[in-house]
């Protein structure tokens, strides 16, 4: 019996999962300005992905660089939503225009 399609997607599961409130996190604290640490940690994970190999291992590495390219989008998106008022903006954080 062959699992590693299951711990794959479980792991997606999971990892998407996390990165959800690491978004709005990051926003809230940050703001959308820490995009290029999502970037160099999605190809890094990415390049990682193509060396390793173990296919479960390469497959979660993967899904983990491409999650935290796809946060770079989400990032742009929370910062709208900000703006609208559908999530709290950071009074502590310098640059906000009420």
């Amino acid at each position: 019996m062959n699992v590693s399609g299951i711990i794959i997607g479980l792991s997606s599961f999971v990892i998407i999962g996390i990165f959800h409130p690491i978004v709005i996190k990051c926003e809230y604290y940050f703001s959308a300005k820490v995009w290029p640490i999502f970037l160099v940690s999605g190809i890094l994970c990415c390049a990682l992905s193509l060396m390793i190999e173990n296919d479960t291992l390469s497959g979660i590495t993967g899904v983990l660089g491409f999650c935290l390219l796809w946060s770079i989008h989400e990032l742009r998106k929370q910062e709208e939503r900000v703006k609208k008022g559908w999530f709290p903006r950071n009074p502590k954080r310098s640059g906000n225009v009420v």
